[in-house]
This record gives C-alpha cells, structure tokens and sequence, in this order.
C-alpha cells in the first residue's frame, strides 16, 4: 500500500482513536464499575476519585507505555533479523529481567521502593550484554549467533526460575508467578516518570531509522549498496529496543505475544512499510494491551487475572495460525 502524508494521517488518527476509546474503557469498567455522566459532572466520591486517578489512570498509561513498546520490538527484530517470528523476547530479556525481579522477591529488595523495578531492569541489562558479546565477531553482529545466544540464555535464565521458585514456599510464590505472568496492578505515576523517557527516546530513534529498516528488510546487500549503514543500524536498533523492552518488563512483568501478532496483522493490512507499520504498531499493541488488562479485570467476578493470561489466550491460537498458513 503505497502511503500519502493524507493516508498517512487518516490511518495513524484512526488508530489513535481507538486508543483513546479503549484507555476510557478502562477507566469505567472494573469491580467498581464508574458512570461517564457521574465523572464529567464531578460528583465522584472520595473513593471513586482515588479509584479513577490512582489506580486506573496510571494502569492504562502504563499498558499504552507497554504495549506501544513490545510491538514496536517486534516490528524491528522481524526486521532485522529477517524472521517472521522474532518478538521482543527472543534474546533472552525478559527471562533476566525476571531473574533479576525473582532475586528481589526472595531476598526482600521489593519492599524498597523501585527494588523490584531496578532489579529486573539490570537484569535485563545483563542479559543485553551477554548476548552483545556472545554474537559480535570481527566488529559485526552475527544474526545466527545473535539469536542463538538469545535462546541459550533463555534458557539457562529459565532453568535459574524454576530453581529459585522450586526453593521458595512461602506468600512470595503467588507475587513471583503473578509477576511472572504479566501484571499491570502496580502501575504508579512515578514509574511511569521513569519509564516515559526510554520509550519517547527510543520510539523516535526507531522512526528516524524507517528507511533503514526498509531496506534492510528487503535485504542487507541490497542496503549496504544503497548507502545504508547496515551494521551500525542493526547494532544500534538491537540495542534501543532491548532497553526498552528491558524497561517496561521491570514495570508489568513477561507479557507475551503483543511483539509478535501485533507487527504481524498490520503487515498484512497495510503492508511493508515502516513509516506507517511502527505508529500503528504502537498505537496498536497499546490498544490491544489495555483492551487484555479490561478483560482482566472483569472476567472472573471474584478476583483479577493476570493481563499477560489474557494476551496469551489471544497470542496463542494466532501463534499456531502463522506456522499453518506461514502468512508473514
């Protein structure tokens, strides 16, 4: 689909659109379900008001922050790597993130404020680094390595989860595996303060890149010739969105599958085109994110799910259909 700078509007303010009515959505509906009229004429009382600003309010953002996120990683990685399955995971972030936010749970560091946050951030550093020197050979990323390294860590990350689960048996086994699934209950502004810059920064260095990305994903002789720095690019966007991901895993847990139908979908509706895939993408995997933690919250009368349940419900069915029907 070829995109005018009019298309182009239309189809980003659509998606913007359905945003913004999915983040509404999620300030009314819940366990204390609120009235749009009771709000718009200020009659809330004191608990509704700290429900509606406190608690669902920095709930939805940090879903949008989340979820914009890890589709735009999926985007890129599948790009990049030139593989129609990569999503943001693929090396091995989240699982040491959640080694790092594991480690804090067991040894007390989430009672401090951000401890659990900062620990599976650097966790997640950590890991970004060892596949970093794992896969860069003679000044340049081995993408067969790279991805490689990624499932090898993943995997030895796993196998230190279940150790440290398997050694815990107490109250903090339910906190590890509601984080482990995916959560978006702990939202707070102040995280989000912290978080915000990472994806604003990262989202438009990622944008300023579109033609790279188009290029590269045509081919990388074809953009080295065509002027394009294809490996500095790789190793910069590889780096960019590993921090972000790194940063909005530290705040919601493992949520899966938005990084890999997400691209995926719009592809198929608006075709190759990076320019217009990575704003829908965000607007999307945002949507779709905030629409998973409203279902969340109302599914089950007596309790609330975790988001990253949800997401897997829908991920998992559209999973298997890419490998059936391998339209990419």
């Amino acid at each position: 689909m070829y995109i005018t700078p009019k298309r182009f509007i239309i189809i980003n303010s659509i998606f913007f659109f359905i945003l913004i009515i999915s983040v509404v959505a999620s300030l009314f509906v819940g366990t204390m379900p609120l009235k749009i009229e009771t709000v718009l004429n200020g009659k809330l009382t004191v608990t509704e008001k700290a429900v509606l600003l406190k608690l669902r309010l920095p709930r939805a953002i940090t879903g949008i922050l989340v979820g914009g996120s890890l589709a735009i990683g999926g985007v890129v990685f599948q790009s990049l790597l030139r593989n129609p399955l990569a999503e943001p995971y693929i090396l091995g972030i989240s699982s040491g993130a959640a080694t790092g936010a594991i480690i804090s749970i067991i040894l007390g560091f989430s009672a401090i404020p951000f401890g659990l946050q900062l620990s599976a951030f650097l966790g997640g550093l950590f890991t970004i680094f060892l596949v970093f020197i794992i896969s860069h050979r003679e000044n340049r990323m081995n993408t067969t390595i790279l991805i490689l390294a990624g499932v090898i860590i993943n995997t030895f990350f796993t196998a230190v989860i279940m150790f440290l689960i398997s050694i815990t048996h107490d109250e903090r086994i339910h906190h590890i595996l509601f984080w482990l699934m995916g959560d978006l209950s702990q939202a707070d502004f102040i995280q989000i303060i912290i978080v915000l810059p990472i994806v604003i920064f990262g989202f438009f260095i990622i944008f300023y890149h579109f033609r790279s990305l188009n290029l590269i994903n045509i081919g990388e002789e074809t953009a080295s010739q065509l002027g394009v720095p294809v490996e500095k690019t790789k190793i910069m966007l590889t780096l960019v969105v590993s921090l972000m991901t790194g940063a909005v895993v530290s705040i919601a847990g493992i949520i899966g599958f938005i990084g890999l139908i997400i691209p995926h979908i719009l592809r198929i509706i608006l075709g190759g085109d990076h320019r217009i895939i990575l704003p829908t993408s965000f607007f999307i995997g945002a949507s779709f994110l905030v629409i998973c933690d409203t279902l969340s919250k109302v599914i089950t009368p007596s309790t609330e799910l975790p988001v990253g349940v949800i997401t897997a419900l829908f991920g998992g069915p559209f999973f298997v259909y890419l490998l059936r029907k391998k339209r990419v």
